[in-house]
């Protein structure tokens, strides 16, 4: 597989595209230090041949998503909407949840972190509330439509560098996608990596 043209074929950034020049799948793999491009990748590849499914993909997003929780627990140790949104998440993958519950729990962490005092903390609901609303799009999406579901992964990816990097500054945002990455590496491997 010509790991590049797969790239310009899936309409990845510019920036990806540059980077992955002689790569290899499984080199670009195990060299990738953006969370935000890996997820992006599984979610347009999702259910094909040697990729992840949708659930998995879920469950990885989550994971992510937990690591930021801290962020908003430190600035609101009462609200939970969030880790609800994360957990109702989960239970979706592993069909102890409805669509309905997974829609609301995501509608609830995206209005704590509307209502959010705090940058870091208002993007840790966010990823919570993208986790959510994820689970809902791969569910209802069609194989075939993967590419709205790509967008709310890697959306939720950069909202947990942000989050990790409680304050807007773009090294320890990269230095955040990178143990994202490491996450990611843990949990969904393609076939061909």
């Amino acid at each position: 597989m010509d790991f590049q043209k797969l790239l310009k074929d899936l309409n990845a950034c510019n920036e990806a595209v540059e980077w992955c020049e002689g790569k290899t799948l499984p080199q670009a793999w195990r060299e990738c230090q953006r969370a935000d491009w890996m997820l992006w990748l599984c979610s347009k590849m999702i259910e094909k041949k040697g990729w992840p499914d949708r659930k998995t993909l879920v469950l990885a997003a989550c994971l992510c998503a937990e690591t930021a929780l801290k962020f908003w627990e430190k600035k609101h140790p009462t609200d939970n909407r969030p880790h609800i949104a994360i957990e109702t998440a989960r239970r979706w993958a592993r069909g102890e949840a409805t669509l309905d519950e997974v829609k609301a729990a995501a509608d609830a962490a995206d209005a704590a972190a509307y209502a959010a005092d705090a940058a870091a903390a208002a993007y840790a609901a966010y990823a919570a509330s993208d986790d959510a609303a994820y689970a809902a799009a791969a569910a209802y999406a069609a194989s075939d439509a993967a590419a709205a579901d790509a967008a709310d992964a890697a959306d939720a990816a950069y909202a947990y560098a942000y989050a990790a990097a409680d304050a807007a500054y773009w090294p320890a945002k990269i230095k955040a996608l990178a143990k994202l990455a490491e996450i990611i590496r843990k949990l969904l491997q393609p076939d061909e990596a």
